[in-house]
């Protein structure tokens, strides 16, 4: 499993445009990926979840990836989560 922290820089936070697109990229890859923010974890492939988690612009959450291409999954996601959300 792979897991790195991130600080979310789209100013308008993880909402629902931004999280279906996290999560379109999320389904592209075999692995389970989760993210962890405040004491809660949730399935990185469902936009309800990720939007559940309400991260706000400037808050600090986890990514975790496991599975078969995990290391180019954690790759993409994270370069979408910090310059492809603007």
């Amino acid at each position: 499993m792979l897991e790195k922290e991130i600080t979310l820089k789209n100013e308008t936070g993880l909402h629902a445009r931004p999280a279906a697109r996290f999560a379109k990229l999320a389904n592209t890859f075999s692995s389970d990926i989760k993210i962890s923010y405040q004491g809660k974890t949730y399935n990185g492939k469902s936009i309800m979840r990720i939007m559940t988690l309400g991260i706000p612009c400037g808050a600090r959450f986890t990514l975790q990836v496991e599975g078969q291409d995990e290391e180019e999954a954690l790759n993409q996601l994270e370069e979408l989560l910090l310059h492809g959300l603007e």
